[in-house]
């Protein structure tokens, strides 16, 4: 296709009939990889005699041809579909073109040379740096073209670290010394225009990425670093042109030379942070040492300087962005700490205190603007952590927070003095009350509530606090109080009520919210309530109004889209476990309905922030709760699957990643619970296996448990249906990334465990598949590299031979392995670890395999397994059962020890007051996100929990991490087993067996007679639990 008609066919693509636009997008796509394709199009971008229109489409066009065949390895991407000619250029023309078209299409093929950038750079694109450092030396456009791309080239490596890291080095020391002068020359500027300041903004942003993650050596010399500096402390301190700006303060932060003053504060900021980094660890590098002592002395002080002229902006009403406030209050909470950066900061800290970050503190004229516009968008705001990153007042809160933990004791004192005074003047104040300035002064307790629960003398009033300054606030005229007082109270509830009177009227001022005329309210109600459920000792305090909170919990579901509200429904559920069962099903209607309300929106509006997304992920999370919580009421489940099917049936597709665990978590007890594994739930299969196979092998864990569940609680469906064919689903998927060298040994560990639910649940009925799996087991035992793979894939020819030992030793002998296999299972058996305990099979349940699996061979003909190596196997399996028997009663012991323990736990939890204020200071994120992940682990099946824990192969447990899985030989006793087996050989062939006792030594002998008697045992001990189990129905 020549250029006209290219030209054509993209004016097509912008006609109002559908029908000709479609055929525009075939032709389109007929012709794209033809040679010089994307050259045409390039040369339609920059043609300015072109219809913008089409200009535009042929830049999106070769915008997507590039991101999708350029690199032959990226995400999403196609090989060799683009020729090496076409390539080059592309990159010959591209970079000059990148001045010549208007922004709009500067941005698309911005994107294109990023791609390129990513993919070439810099073997294949060796002269890109050259074309650089000619068009910084030259002038106007061709300098902004420069900038552009080495923004561009500097970002390929901002989050790269070490040897990845090592071409940036290149770019910097041949394109800094140019940058600088560029930048000194701009900054010098008389009357700037908008567009200086978008160049220094880029200068900004090259330099930004450059440092992010370390500061580059070229910058240690202290001149050098001096040059930059003297630039950005020279912008810092200048004012920022009146000219231009416009009133909008939402069109106003966006303007240039803001930006530039951001990105500024950014780069000193992160300066700052590195340095700390620099100089608090020990045995650094003396150069980066020096740096960050030459920093400290020469520029942190001034900086600090510069940002508190800059914050009295706040004190006298002036404009300053939100974004920019947060990033100086940043800078102000780092240098807390520091004792040299503290006593600079000291003689203004009252003016900082008092009268900037309190003021920020309070509810504001763009508070009220908003709450009474628009209050959703109040409430998103208010509860969206990424808004917190640009929030002033969410700075403010951390700099109280910073100052009161590390300089309480000169501060503590005076700030509450403060806030008291802010109380009593609210108080006393008759026509005037300051609404405002109560609001920030609620705010400061709520967000110093853990240091004023553990500090006298504050901690002995702050039931009388919430007295004399919460409750009053309930009943507030004015709206902002009354959600902030229920903010503040959901702070407070789990401190000890001496007074419980106080506690019942706090927490019925809380649900008395639910029905508020605001929407905040509403919202901060709700939130305060998980608070209190989980502090309340009497859930009948809840349980004779559940009704009717549920069901304006459901109302304000259907006006807002939050994570938050969903995790306090969690709570309830949680706190009344089988109580909520006469609420279960409308419970997950409500939720899925929700769902689909928070996903629908998600995907309507792909600019929107994340609210919607993370409310569609907690509604899903508490629907597993629910249906936790009725788990012993089997018949609930079937009540509920058709609600949340059609949630399953979508999200179990590429619609469903970012949701993909939560989901299986629903289907795991749908698939474990239910009485019975309905078609509709077969239905789910097909979407499994078809994501196992393309994308999802990192939730294999999470797979593995409701696939055994099909398997073993649906085994005749499973056994039975053609259309689809599970069995032959379920190899062609197993035998794919069992034979995938690319597949690390971790992530194949669950095949050998789904090939064991076969063997074990199918015994007798699957013999055609009993070579397929052995091959592909033999295979990978023969490439497995990690211990814990080589245990479960042995373990698999164990379960081989216990679903059928004759034909299993067959196909060993048939595939010429036996002996091979035999040997490493033996080696294996003896390998032993430096503390002497076992190497492998370290788990009960691998040696209860292996055993069967050995007493299994031993059941074979003599002519089959001949007397040697009868014997062999005779003593390996002795040897496991008596190393079986003694896990077994060392897990028994600490069962016992871990009850005594627990009885002796009670009110351990209600008693940290004493807890050390530095461990709280360190990885509190880590810590709860443990928390978390924990809370959530033991809500799982026992069966799943059993599935997903990590096997760690440098461990010394040798304990059982799945005891409680539930497989059909869970009713079989290796010790009774390998007797029996023993008897009927003896009964058999007498002589064999008499042949066997001769050659066994004292050792043996006495191991056989223990393991006999304990056999014994057994059979009295299961009589005696199914007689106990009889009895109790």
């Amino acid at each position: 296709m020549d250029l006209a008609s290219l030209t054509v066919v993209l004016r097509t693509a912008l006609s109002p009939s559908p029908e000709e636009r479609k055929v525009a997008e075939e032709s389109l796509n007929q012709f794209q990889h033809t040679p010089q394709h994307l050259v045409r199009l390039l040369l339609i971008i920059v043609d300015g005699t072109c219809d913008m229109g089409v200009r535009q489409v042929a830049s999106i066009h070769f915008k997507n041809f590039v991101a999708k065949y350029w690199s032959p390895h990226g995400p999403g991407s196609e090989p060799h579909k683009v020729s090496e000619s076409d390539k080059n250029m592309v990159r010959e023309n591209i970079l000059g073109f990148i001045v010549q078209v208007p922004p709009l299409l500067r941005a698309q093929l911005g994107e294109c040379i990023k791609t390129v950038i990513i993919a070439d750079y810099p073997e294949k694109w060796p002269t890109l740096l050259h074309w650089v450092k000619c068009n910084l030396l030259l002038q106007d456009q061709q300098i902004l073209g420069a900038l552009y791309v080495l923004r561009l080239l500097a970002r390929k490596y901002e989050f790269k670290s070490d040897e990845e890291r090592t071409p940036l080095y290149l770019i910097i020391e041949e394109t800094f010394p140019l940058l600088l002068n560029v930048f000194s020359k701009l900054v010098q500027v008389v009357n700037p225009t908008i567009e200086v300041a978008d160049l220094i903004k880029l200068i900004c942003k090259i330099f930004w990425s450059s440092i992010y993650l370390e500061i580059p050596r070229q910058l240690f010399d202290p001149s050098v670093f001096g040059s930059w500096m003297i630039l950005f402390l020279n912008i810092l301190e200048r004012p920022v042109p009146l000219e231009g700006q416009l009133t909008d303060p939402e069109v106003r932060k966006s303007w240039g030379w803001w930006k530039v003053k951001k990105w500024t504060i950014h780069i000193l900021n992160r300066i700052y942070t590195r340095t700390y980094r620099f100089g608090d660890v020990k045995l650094q590098r003396p150069e980066s040492k020096a740096f960050a002592q030459m920093f400290q002395k020469n520029y942190a002080g001034r900086i600090l300087g510069c940002y508190l002229q800059m914050l009295n902006a706040v004190r006298i009403g002036e404009y300053l962005p939100d974004r920019v406030i947060n990033l100086l209050l940043q800078y102000l909470g780092s240098s807390i700490p520091k004792n040299s950066m503290y006593q600079l900061l000291q003689p203004q800290l009252d003016i900082v205190l008092f009268e900037i970050v309190f003021p920020l503190m309070c509810f504001n004229d763009n508070d009220q603007k908003l709450w009474s516009e628009d209050p959703h968008e109040y409430v998103r705001k208010g509860y969206d952590i990424i808004e917190d990153l640009y929030s002033p007042r969410t700075a403010a809160m951390d700099f109280v927070s910073e100052l009161m933990r590390k300089r309480g004791k000169a501060n503590f004192q005076k700030f509450i003095q403060f806030i008291v005074d802010v109380f009593r003047r609210y108080d006393e104040a008759v026509e005037f009350k300051p609404f405002r300035q109560k609001d920030g002064a609620l705010l400061a307790i709520g967000t110093l509530c853990d240091k004023l629960k553990k500090t006298e003398p504050y901690k002995s009033e702050l039931e009388r606090m919430l007295t004399q300054h919460v409750l009053p606030e309930f009943t507030s005229p004015i709206g902002h109080l009354r959600a902030k007082a229920a903010w503040v109270a959901g702070q407070y509830a789990n401190i000890n009520f001496s007074d419980q009177n106080i506690f019942r009227r706090v927490f019925h001022c809380v649900i008395a919210g639910f029905k508020d005329p605001e929407l905040p309210v509403r919202v901060d109600s709700v939130f305060a309530l998980r608070a209190f459920v989980e502090a309340c000792v009497d859930l009948n305090e809840i349980r004779s109004i559940l009704p009717q909170l549920l069901d304006e919990f459901f109302k304000l579901m259907n006006e807002v889209e939050n994570e938050d509200l969903v995790l306090t429904l969690e709570t309830i559920v949680d706190r009344f476990g089988e109580e909520m069962a006469p609420y279960a099903f409308g419970l997950c209607q409500n939720l899925a309905s929700a769902f689909w309300r928070c996903l629908n929106s998600s995907e309507s509006d792909d600019d929107a922030d994340d609210s919607g997304a993370l409310a569609a992920v907690g509604c899903l999370r508490a629907i597993s709760t629910i249906l936790e919580s009725v788990n012993r009421l089997p018949h609930l489940f079937v009540q509920i699957e058709p609600t949340v099917l059609p949630i399953l049936q979508k999200m179990l597709t590429t619609d469903g990643q970012d949701v993909f665990e939560e989901v299986l978590d629903i289907v795991l007890y749908l698939t474990f619970y239910s009485p019975t594994i309905s078609l509709e739930m077969w239905s789910l299969w097909p979407l499994i296996m078809d994501a196992l196979s393309d994308w999802a092998i990192d939730f294999f864990d999470n797979i593995l448990v409701p696939l055994d569940k099909f398997i073993s609680r649906g085994t005749s469906h499973f056994l039975t249906c053609k259309d689809p064919d599970y069995q032959q689903s379920l190899w062609k998927t197993l035998s794919s990334i069992m034979s995938d060298p690319n597949i690390d040994d971790a992530d194949i560990e669950p095949v050998p465990k789904l090939i064991e639910v076969v063997f074990q649940n199918c015994k007798g009925q699957v013999d055609h598949w009993v070579e397929p799996y052995l091959r592909i087991t033999i295979e990978r035992l023969r490439r497995a590299e990690r211990p814990y793979l080589k245990c479960l894939l042995i373990a698999v020819i164990a379960d081989a031979f216990y679903y059928n030992p004759v034909l299993t030793l067959g196909l060993l002998h048939k595939l010429g392995v036996a002996v091979e296999v035999f040997n490493l299972w033996f080696q294996m058996l003896q390998e032993v670890k430096k503390s002497g305990l076992r190497a492998n099979f370290r788990r009960e349940h691998d040696k209860k395999v292996c055993c069967l699996g050995l007493t299994s061979v031993l059941g074979l003909p003599a002519d089959q397994l001949p007397g040697e190596a009868f014997e062999r196997v005779f003593k390996a399996t002795l040897d496991l059962l008596v190393s079986y028997k003694d896990q077994i009663a060392e897990a028994d012991k600490q069962d016992d020890a871990d009850d005594d323990d627990d009885d002796d736990m009670d009110g351990f939890h209600d008693d940290d007051e004493d807890e050390d204020e530095s461990d709280k200071e360190m990885g509190d994120d880590a810590e709860d996100g443990d928390e978390d992940d924990s809370q959530k682990f033991q809500k799982l099946p026992a069966e799943a929990r059993g599935f997903q824990l990590n096997n760690d192969d440098d461990s010394d447990d040798d304990y059982s991490d799945d005891e409680e899985l539930q497989s059909p030989i869970d009713e079989v006793d290796p010790f009774i087993f390998f007797i029996d087996t023993i008897q009927a050989v003896q009964e058999c062939n007498p002589a064999r067996f008499q042949n066997l006792t001769r050659s066994l030594d004292f050792h043996y002998q006495a191991l056989a007679s223990g393991i006999a008697q304990h056999a014994e045992q057994r059979k009295v001990e299961i009589e005696k639990e199914k007689l106990e189990k009889a009895s109790s129905k």
